[in-house]
C-alpha cells in the first residue's frame, strides 16, 4: 500500500476512535441539550445556503457531465425549497420523544435485588447511502437525538454537498460545545474507504446501509461489524373480490394501485407485483387502464394477460423473473391467484418488505396481517406509507427488512438498545 494509501487508512480509523468518545459524551446529554443541538442545525443549513447549494451544483454538474442518469441528478439535486424542507425536518426530529433513559418498572427478585432495564443509545453508527444529500442531515439528526455518534459515508456524487452539510452540522456542535465528531463524514469516496468502515469493529457499533441491492450484499460480505440489513425487497399488492363489487371500490383500487407505483417509483415501498384474485379480474382491466395512463409496463401472467388483450389494452407476457424482481422503475407485474390462500403462499416465496391487501372482508385482513410475515403489512392503503415520516417516526435512517434489533422504518427507538440495571443492598449470590 502506498503511503498516501496508509495515512488515509489512518485516518477511518482515526474517525472511529474520535467517534467512539464523542458517543460518551452524548450517550449522557439530556434531552434539552440534543434538542438544542438540533435546532442549531437547522439554523446553520438556513445559514449556509449559499455555500451549500454552490456546492451542490458543483455535484450536480459533474454528474451530468459524467452522463448519470436524470432520475439520479434529480435525487441529487437541491434547491432552497428543499434545504429549507430538510431544515424542517431536523427540527421535526427534535420536538419527537426521547426515547433515551426509558425505564421498564424495577422487579423485585427472591434475592432482594431489584433489576429493571434502561434504554440506551447504540454507541458509534456507521451508515452507507447513496445519491441524496438529504439523508446525510436526516442521519445525523436521528443520530444525535437518540445520543450517537455517527461515521457518514455518501456516494460519489454527493462529496461536495456533504464536504458542505457536514461544515454546516459540525458548526452546530462547536458553537454548542459538543465534540466535532459526533457526526463525521467520509470524503474520499473509494470503495476501499468504505471497506475500512465496515472493519472497524472494536469502535463502531452496527452498519447501516442505505441503497440498492448491490450496495446491501457488499455490506454483508465484507463486514465485521453487525450489519442491519434493510430497504431491498418486492413490495405485492393482493387486490380481494371483496374490494370490487362497488364501481366505487374499483375506483379506489386503482388510484391507489397508481400511488403504490407511480408516486416514488425509485423507492423501496413501490409496488412491484400485483396479485388479483380471480373473482376480481374483471376489475383489472380499470386499474391496469390507470397504471398504462401513467406510462407503467405491464408485465402478465396468461390469465392476466388474457384479460388485459380482451379489453384491448396493452402488455407483454411475464417472465419467471418478473415475479420476485424489485423493479424501482415504471414497471408492474401481474398474477391472477385463486383466493387468498394462493396470495400468501406467493408472498410467502417472494414477500418481506412491504405487503398490502385491499378487501371489505375483515376476517381476510385480519388473516393476511397475521401470515404476512414482512416489515410492514398495510390493509387498504398505499405501500408508500411504509415510511419513517408517514409512521410518526419523523425521519428515518433506513428500512429493515430483517428480524433481528430493528424491523421496518429505522427511527430514534430503533437507533438505541438496552441494558439491565441492578440495585442491591449487599446481596451476594448463592
Amino acid at each position: 500500500m502506498t503511503a498516501a494509501g496508509e495515512t488515509v487508512t489512518v485516518g477511518i480509523r482515526e474517525m472511529g476512535v474520535r467517534a467512539r468518545a464523542a458517543a460518551r459524551t452524548l450517550r449522557s446529554l439530556p434531552t434539552g441539550r440534543k434538542v438544542q443541538v438540533l435546532q442549531a442545525i437547522a439554523r446553520e443549513l438556513r445559514a449556509r445556503q449559499e455555500p451549500i447549494l454552490a456546492a451542490n451544483a458543483h455535484d450536480v454538474r459533474a454528474a451530468l457531465d459524467a452522463g448519470v442518469p436524470e432520475p439520479m441528478v434529480a435525487r441529487l439535486r437541491l434547491d432552497r425549497a428543499s434545504l429549507e424542507g430538510i431544515a424542517a425536518d431536523v427540527e421535526a426530529v427534535s420536538r419527537l420523544p426521547d426515547p433515551v433513559g426509558e425505564r421498564t418498572p424495577a422487579q423485585t427478585q427472591p434475592s432482594g435485588i431489584r433489576v429493571s432495564q434502561r434504554r440506551v443509545p447504540l454507541g458509534v453508527l456507521g451508515v452507507i447511502y447513496e445519491s441524496r444529500p438529504n439523508v446525510t442531515v436526516d442521519v445525523a439528526a436521528l443520530a444525535l437525538m437518540s445520543g450517537n455518534a455517527v461515521i457518514l459515508r455518501g456516494g460519489k456524487e454527493t462529496v461536495h454537498s456533504n464536504a458542505a452539510l457536514e461544515e454546516a452540522i459540525r458548526a452546530a456542535l462547536v458553537a454548542l460545545d459538543l465534540p466535532e465528531a459526533a457526526v463525521q463524514v467520509i470524503r474520499d469516496p473509494a470503495r476501499e474507504r468504505m471497506r475500512e468502515l465496515l472493519r472497524l469493529d472494536d469502535l463502531v457499533d452496527a452498519i447501516i446501509p442505505r441503497g440498492g441491492a448491490g450496495l446491501h450484499r457488499y455490506c454483508v460480505e465484507n463486514a465485521t461489524v453487525p450489519v442491519i440489513v434493510g430497504g431491498i425487497g418486492v413490495v405485492h399488492l393482493y387486490l380481494d373480490a371483496s374490494f370490487t363489487r362497488d364501481p366505487a371500490d374499483v375506483q379506489r383500487a386503482a388510484e391507489i394501485v397508481v400511488n403504490a407505483k407511480v408516486h416514488k417509483p425509485s423507492a423501496c415501498n413501490a409496488l412491484d407485483t400485483l396479485l388479483v384474485d380471480r373473482e376480481a379480474l374483471p376489475a383489472l382491466p380499470a386499474v391496469a387502464r390507470a397504471l398504462l395512463e401513467h406510462g407503467v409496463d405491464l408485465r402478465a401472467d396468461p390469465e392476466a394477460l388474457s384479460a388485459l388483450q380482451d379489453a384491448g389494452l396493452p402488455a407483454r407476457p411475464a417472465a419467471a423473473a418478473d415475479y420476485g424482481t424489485e423493479f424501482l422503475a415504471l414497471t408492474a407485474s401481474i398474477r391472477v391467484v385463486a383466493g387468498l390462500d394462493e396470495a400468501l403462499d406467493f408472498i410467502a416465496a417472494h414477500g418481506n418488505h412491504t405487503d398490502v391487501i385491499l378487501t371489505r372482508d375483515p376476517a381476510q385482513a385480519e388473516r393476511f396481517v397475521q401470515d404476512v410475515d414482512s416489515a410492514a403489512v398495510i390493509v387498504n392503503a398505499s405501500p408508500r406509507f411504509n415510511d419513517g415520516g408517514q409512521l410518526g417516526l419523523g425521519a428515518e435512517v433506513a428500512i429493515s427488512t430483517q428480524k433481528l434489533h430493528a424491523r421496518g422504518p429505522m427511527g430514534l427507538r430503533e437507533l438505541t438498545t438496552t441494558k439491565w440495571v441492578v440495585m442491591g443492598e449487599g446481596q451476594t449470590r448463592r
